[in-house]
């Protein structure tokens, strides 16, 4: 039996079990005894372990913060990072976004998590099934990794591998096709400044710092104001409208509070690549660095701002962080904080990549070929790690946000992929 033939014929159980994990509200929440992000994520990964150790993997649950799913007793080696958590379900959604839900019209499976990383998750598992089921030989083990906190930081594989090692290759299907094998640096910086006007009285805009803010609202008196954008990644600030920057650029015309006026400076309405910070830097592979002022807002007589940045891979942390210091110092600001990573890149000739274009070119008939995004992927900090899948060029699945959905077509397929990847490389 043809592996596309299998899933088709196993396409209810991979339903069936995708909304077992929707289910699972999996957001990370207050930690306990044994729970390190909330008793939810450690639901959806006791689900999927259970469901792997059926089909006889030998299991181990690393205390709730990651689990893994080994397939051979062979020397390990290839890995498939996925994650169970989810971000919360936001506003919008046009049915309960844990209910896993089939369009037949649309050929859409929606629900949180469904592309983000649930979907990618049961396409894996079925995959190594798969493989199990139909006998297929393998010379080396594969090893399905799941982690519970991607979303927030990944403290899980941080812990995980405190004391495990990774096997020597390692893709992740969080991020999109053909293979995604650099991703920029990336920095996020908060800074404040003692704060009075007498007309704004209060600013509120941006609730998270890597989005572009959609809405600026300012208090003038008893009266407010609301400058209206549009929401984007701040990875792709260009696909959205900053509120804040409309609202800086609207102020400098005709006002003078010289904090504000110095902002409208630095931070240009359209302007991208912080250039005017004293950034703007590209280089070749990555291309053009992004710098968005995401979050403004007063309190307790300060006015506190969160700027994003990914920057290419001919730079770091310390020289983007030196630049900024100083502007934002000549601006009257001063850095509260910041955190960051610096650039990830893995050779897009290695064995190891170029069998995983091998497959992408075979099972889909297109080209392969290796891109660099803006946006950091579960394998940023893993060495010759890459992103794989599993949303296809062009389209978007609207991760993190309403009526989140992965087709079916695209589900049997990211199981046909993955599966032809573990034969290509362990086989």
């Amino acid at each position: 039996m043809e592996l596309k033939q299998y899933f088709e014929e196993h396409k209810q159980e991979m339903i069936d079990f995708l909304r077992e994990l929707v289910a699972v509200r999996s957001v990370m929440n207050e930690p306990s005894d044994g729970f390190p992000f909330g008793k939810k994520p450690a639901k959806a990964l006791n689900i999927m372990l259970e469901k792997c150790r059926g089909e006889g993997f030998a299991v181990e649950n690393v205390e709730n913060y990651v689990g893994t799913a080994v397939f051979n007793n062979a020397e390990l080696k290839l890995g498939i990072l996925c994650h169970l958590d989810v971000v919360p379900e936001g506003d919008g959604w046009t049915g309960d976004p844990f209910v896993l839900r089939y369009e037949p019209e649309t050929d859409k499976l929606i629900g949180r998590g469904t592309i983000d990383d649930k979907g990618p998750s049961v396409a894996a598992f079925f995959a190594l099934k798969a493989i199990k089921d139909l006998n297929i030989p393998l010379k080396h083990g594969v090893q399905l990794i799941f982690g519970t906190n991607e979303e927030n930081g990944s403290a899980d594989l941080a812990y995980y591998r405190k004391n495990h090692k990774l096997p020597p290759c390692v893709f992740t299907p969080d991020g999109e096709y053909p293979v995604i094998n650099a991703e920029k640096g990336m920095l996020r910086v908060y800074f404040t400044a003692d704060f009075q006007d007498n007309l704004i009285n209060s600013i509120k805009a941006g609730t998270v710092i890597n989005a572009v803010p959609n809405r600026c609202t300012t208090g003038c008196g008893f009266e407010a104001f609301f400058y209206e954008g549009k929401s984007a990644h701040a990875s792709t600030p260009e696909k959205g409208e900053n509120a804040i920057t409309k609202f800086l650029a609207e102020y400098s015309r005709e006002f003078k509070n010289p904090l504000l006026l110095n902002l409208a400076k630095i931070f240009p309405h359209n302007e991208f690549d912080g250039k005017s910070c004293g950034l703007g830097f590209s280089d070749e592979i990555s291309g053009k660095m992004t710098c968005v002022l995401s979050m403004l807002n007063t309190e307790n007589g300060k006015l506190n701002g969160g700027i994003d940045i990914r920057f290419p891979l001919d730079r770091t942390k310390n020289e983007i962080i030196k630049i900024l210091k100083e502007k934002l110092e000549t601006a009257g600001f001063e850095i509260c904080s910041y955190e960051g990573t610096e650039p990830h890149i893995t050779d897009g000739n290695s064995p190891f990549v170029q069998s995983l274009l091998r497959v992408y070119e075979r099972v889909t008939g297109e080209k392969g070929h290796c891109i660099a995004i803006g946006g950091g992927t579960y394998v940023h900090d893993i060495e010759g790690g890459v992103a794989f899948g599993a949303e296809f060029p062009n389209q978007d699945g609207n991760m993190h946000g309403a009526d989140e959905f992965i087709t079916l077509e695209n589900l049997l397929k990211n199981a046909e992929i993955v599966a032809e990847a573990i034969i290509e490389i362990c086989g």
